[in-house]
């Protein structure tokens, strides 16, 4: 089964001080405007910022990771480092950017093997949640459809591939550039193939199943909601 992230929710403070932190510094564009949120382009991902004024909220203290074309990193370097403080980090023959927005989100800019798009951000390729039971939270992912890659050695995390993007899964502790998974975060998730009845009942014994229009709402055993398209 593949999982194409379609949007990821954040809760901000003040959406004309997040927006202006995100169009002028990331280059994404403002695409819808309600009173409460906003929803910005990222590439193939929507970046959507909520006021904490119901339910769902959008996730806190949220890592998360933009892909960009490996050529393109140093362009970015260049742009953020007189507007952020910068943390790099390589992985293999990649490297990371790492900054924190107005709201304590931990900003990733990655660079993958992606077309280089207008902006130079070509979608979230990764979402890093907050669980409280490993253990129990890896069940629930992996039953949903979602396949392990990486777990740390400390035991404290694991990395699981749902096909075009990856979600790490955090017991509570500080990654790089002093990074957190996120609390109550928000994700819209495509299925490209597969049923989702069939999917939705592998899980439904550890989560609570709504509806939001016609896809199907779960929320995790930490919170965590998952609109399924």
């Amino acid at each position: 089964m593949a999982f194409t992230l379609q949007w990821l929710a954040l809760e901000v403070k003040y959406l004309d001080r997040s927006r202006s932190f995100y169009e002028r510094v990331l280059d994404c564009s403002l695409t819808e405007r309600n009173p409460d949120e906003l929803c910005l382009s990222a590439g193939e991902t929507d970046l959507i910022l909520r006021r904490p004024n119901g339910v769902p909220r959008g996730g806190v203290h949220t890592h998360f990771a933009f892909s960009t074309p490996a050529d393109a990193y140093e362009e970015w370097y260049d742009r953020l480092e007189s507007h952020v403080s910068l943390t790099e980090a390589t992985f293999g023959s990649a490297r990371s950017l790492y900054f924190d927005d107005p709201d304590d989100h931990c900003v990733e800019i990655g660079q993958q093997d992606v077309a280089e798009t207008e902006s130079l951000l070509c979608g979230i390729f990764e979402v890093v949640l907050e669980v409280t039971d490993l253990e129990r939270a890896l069940g629930f992912y992996t039953d949903l459809g979602f396949t392990v890659v990486d777990r740390g050695t400390d035991r404290r995390r694991c990395r699981l591939s749902g096909g075009t993007f990856d979600l790490e899964l955090w017991e509570p502790h500080l990654g790089i550039a002093d990074a957190r998974g996120g609390c109550h975060v928000d994700l819209g998730i495509e299925l490209s193939d597969g049923d989702r009845k069939a999917t939705i009942e592998s899980v439904e014994d550890q989560a609570t199943v709504g509806h939001t229009n016609d896809n199907f709402r779960l929320i995790d055993p930490d919170g965590h909601r998952l609109t399924l398209i």
